[in-house]
């Protein structure tokens, strides 16, 4: 099967989908919301692309190179914008940065042997 070759990949996008998922949900609930719109769009974007990648990845899919790719880019820039929230003792926003760039060096690794 074309996926297996991928696993690794498609595990770490599916918990990155999940962790950012329930990062913008914690984010919804903190008493500066405001301060974490740009935070949150990026945590749901995140989530699906991620998502987006492990469908295709599971289907074999020869675009799964190119969503892999954008993924990377998403995944950084939701780790980032996160990592200025955790240092502010976010857990949740902590949590979401290190899957993200678990996220991202799957993917890196994933779209260099394709």
């Amino acid at each position: 099967m074309a996926h297996q070759r991928f696993q690794h990949c498609i595990d770490e996008c599916i918990s990155c989908a999940i962790a950012c998922s329930h990062c913008a949900t914690e984010c919804l609930k903190e008493a500066q919301v405001k301060d974490l719109a740009h935070c949150i769009q990026l945590d749901l974007e995140c989530a699906v692309i991620c998502r987006s990648a492990a469908d295709l990845m599971s289907l074999g899919s020869e675009y799964s190179y190119y969503h892999c790719t954008s993924c990377i880019e998403v995944c950084n820039a939701c780790a980032k914008e996160c990592e200025k929230h955790a240092s502010m003792g976010m857990e949740h926003c902590r949590v979401c940065a290190e899957a993200c760039r678990k996220c991202a060096a799957a993917c890196e690794e994933m779209v260099s042997v394709v």
